[in-house]
């Protein structure tokens, strides 16, 4: 290969879309006729990118294979919910599942690499890509990177319904500071590694393809020309030997970054500090060949780089067959199957949070009786398609999407059921108000679909208050005046704030954006023939002034007491959030009783065995997410209040109980010591299992 068309392998361009459908702009054409591109994305379709492997394999000197990229989040046609309501589930099979359906269809559509999981952690709601990840927890964000990058990349990558996936971004991408999108991150070595890396590394242990880098920097340098995250932590640490690529243009953004003076300067930063391919930016096609011939980039560099990329592709299969993921009757097959349909329904109902359901009158609103003749639906997301899928829903088609309203019609179909949208979600526009409180004057029930439009989360959509958008919570005030029954859907890529709802509703469902079997999924909820089973993976705060908050703090030499002034909280509103982590109401009830241990004293290499009966105390059979926390008592540096350590999704009949049992390893009370050593410490132990962070039996051991 000549430099030149070394450096083609390492860029990565884009294509476009318009209204005949996707096109590639003439000058990528042109390059890529030249050999000086070595991968695609937003190229999807059969027949699209069938043509452009064709100039690639035919057209070029070498006739090397074109790589085709996508953000395949949460679905591609079939939109399955966003990721930090699917992360609800607290399911692993679940969320393999549909990793491994989100990678059947989109490689049926001739792609054969996401731009996922992102695996950010984060404790701030106000950052928009919330949305798209597990929550604030990096052990549950460990094991669903894990899921996810089994589920996309299956056993064998050259099988054509797999992709080769990307972890993202790395790193530390969800600490960006006031919840503002590509804003920077400042944080401890010890921070980042307790507490951001856990993800990235569990995906890199399952075998991930590739990884991209974040927009952010770490320690005062961007990512993209970050030596210590790409080399020392990522290939010299861990022993990762796929191929980095930065994310859109982000070794361009080094320049305003201020780290380097120009374009030329980043290209050198970025390739020597671990960057395999530029996305966007052409600076590595526009630079690193005059930075070979000055001496500032070994040509060995580039050799390392283009052989990860070139390896890939013979893994995908693409050498031996370039046209094996390009097949239109498979893609006809397989967009929008029974299968995807099915599993975006059953998943959906899964993510839902019940949160509060009390009694009106002696009597619980949910699940919805039968026998209720009359249902007023009100609000935004009531009769709407197209903001269901959420952010970042791929190529979803919203036409597919069964609303709020159809799912009620097809769940009570003996009910009447009216719908008024009432208002929009942006604006001050009340004009609607008044026939949504005429419509819920005339119904015996009231849903209220509250929340966010798909743009008002994901990338680029940070917010600085994060209640209910426009003017919806005075249409619920309204409304709620009339003296109607009333339960609220909040429905949203984010935690809001939405301590109103939770102090006037009597019912309040948590249902995120679901994708495609949005409000089939609801209507099936709010009926009962699911009962939900979700619980947050991120904490609600009652205010934004309470961000960020997140279950596993660490206590202060003041903790918080009530009658002393001088210690720490608040005097306009409580420490604790609206509601913690791993929080999840039920139609039933479930107790806890008999926590024991099979010893209170272990050695460093002991395991120990942890127990508790959980009974369903109800009138319904249902699920229960049994959470394990450890807190260690004394440390040579300060430690968490708690930090889950395990879990179990059980399901149980009414009055039917099961003992649940939890191994404590050694490697669980490991942490970064004083001398940054990973190991675990003699001392006392806190062990707590319960329903949430919040709430639970204790019960205490000592490592001798």
């Amino acid at each position: 290969m000549t430099l030149e068309e070394k450096i083609g392998q390492m860029t990565l361009y884009t294509s476009g879309w318009d209204v005949t459908g996707p096109t590639l702009n003439e000058n990528y054409k042109e390059e890529l006729k030249a050999g000086r591109v070595g991968a695609l994305f937003n190229a999807h379709t059969v027949a699209y990118n069938t043509d452009l492997q064709k100039i690639a394999v035919e057209e070029t000197r070498l006739g090397i294979p074109l790589l085709f990229g996508y953000d395949v989040i949460h679905g591609h046609r079939t939109i399955f919910p966003i990721p930090l309501a699917e992360a609800c589930t607290w399911n692993m099979e679940i969320i393999k599942e549909t990793a491994r359906l989100s990678a059947k269809e989109a490689a049926a559509s001739g792609l054969n690499w996401t731009f996922n999981p992102m695996v950010d952690i984060s404790r701030d709601p106000r950052w928009g890509r919330v949305a798209e990840g597990s929550g604030e927890d990096p052990y549950l964000g460990s094991l669903i990177a894990r899921a996810r990058v089994q589920g996309y990349q299956g056993d064998d990558l050259s099988d054509p319904f797999t992709l080769m996936a990307c972890v993202k971004h790395f790193a530390a991408y969800g600490a960006a500071q006031a919840g503002r999108d590509y804003h920077t991150v400042d944080m401890s070595d010890r921070v980042l590694r307790e507490t951001y890396l856990p993800p990235y590394k569990a995906a890199i242990d399952a075998g991930v393809a590739t990884v991209m880098t974040s927009f952010n920097e770490v320690d005062g340098v961007p990512a993209s020309g970050n030596k210590y995250l790409l080399t020392e932590i990522l290939r010299d640490e861990w022993g990762f030997d796929g191929f980095v690529v930065t994310d859109y243009t982000s070794i361009n953004e080094m320049v305003p970054h201020g780290v380097v003076a120009n374009e030329k300067e980043a290209a050198e930063l970025a390739v020597n500090a671990g960057v395999d391919m530029d996305m966007q930016g052409s600076v590595f096609n526009d630079h690193l060949q005059k930075l070979v011939e000055e001496g500032k980039v070994e040509e060995k560099r580039i050799d390392e780089a283009v052989r990860k990329i070139l390896e890939m592709k013979w893994r995908l299969g693409l050498f031996e067959d370039p046209y094996h993921y390009l097949d239109e009757a498979r893609e006809k097959e397989v967009l929008f199957s029974k299968e995807l349909m099915d599993h975006s329904l059953a998943v959906a109902k899964e993510s839902i949070v019940l949160l509060k359901n009390d009694p009106v009158n002696s009597k619980k609103l949910l699940p919805v009786s039968k026998e209720v003749k009359s249902i007023a639906l009100i609000g935004p997301l009531g009769d709407n398609q197209q903001d269901l899928l959420g952010t970042w829903h791929a190529s979803g088609d919203a036409g597919k999407v069964v609303t709020v309203l159809q799912g009620l019609k097809n769940e009570f179909p003996d009910a009447k059921i009216t719908y008024a949208q009432g208002a929009g979600f942006s604006g001050d526009d009340r004009k609607g108000f008044a026939e949504a409180v005429e419509t819920a004057r005339k119904a015996d029930l009231v849903i209220m679909a509250l929340g966010e439009n798909y743009q008002q989360s994901g990338e680029a959509a940070s917010r600085s208050e994060i209640g209910l958008p426009g003017v919806q919570q005075e249409l619920l005030q309204a409304v709620h005046k009339t003296g109607k029954p009333v339960v609220a859907l909040v429905m949203a890529g984010r935690p809001l704030t939405i301590e109103w709802i939770d102090e006037s509703i009597p019912a309040v469902v948590n249902t995120w954006h679901l994708g495609t079997m949005a409000g089939q999924a609801i209507a099936e909820v709010l009926s009962g023939k699911y009962n939900p089973s979700g619980k947050l993976t991120m904490t609600f705060p009652r205010n934004v002034g309470q961000i960020p908050i997140f279950y596993n703090m660490k206590n202060t030499g003041r903790p918080f007491q009530a009658e002393n002034k001088y210690t720490s909280k608040y005097i306009d509103v409580p420490n604790e959030p609206l509601y913690p982590f791993g929080y999840g109401l039920s139609y039933t009830t479930f107790t806890y009783n008999g926590l024991k241990l099979s010893k209170t004293e272990v050695t460093g290499n002991d395991s120990l065995e942890v127990e508790v009966t959980v009974e369903n105390t109800g009138e319904y059979a249902g699920e229960e997410v049994v959470q394990l926390y450890i807190q260690d008592l004394v440390g040579s540096v300060t430690r968490p209040v708690k930090e889950l350590k395990g879990f179990k999704k059980i399901s149980l009949k009414p009055g039917e109980s099961q003992v649940v049992k939890f191994t404590i390893n050694p490697d669980d009370l490991k942490f970064y010591t004083r001398d940054m050593s990973f190991k675990a410490e003699p001392g006392d132990f806190m062990v707590t299992v319960g329903p949430n962070a919040a709430e639970g039996d204790t019960i205490k051991f000592s490592l001798k």
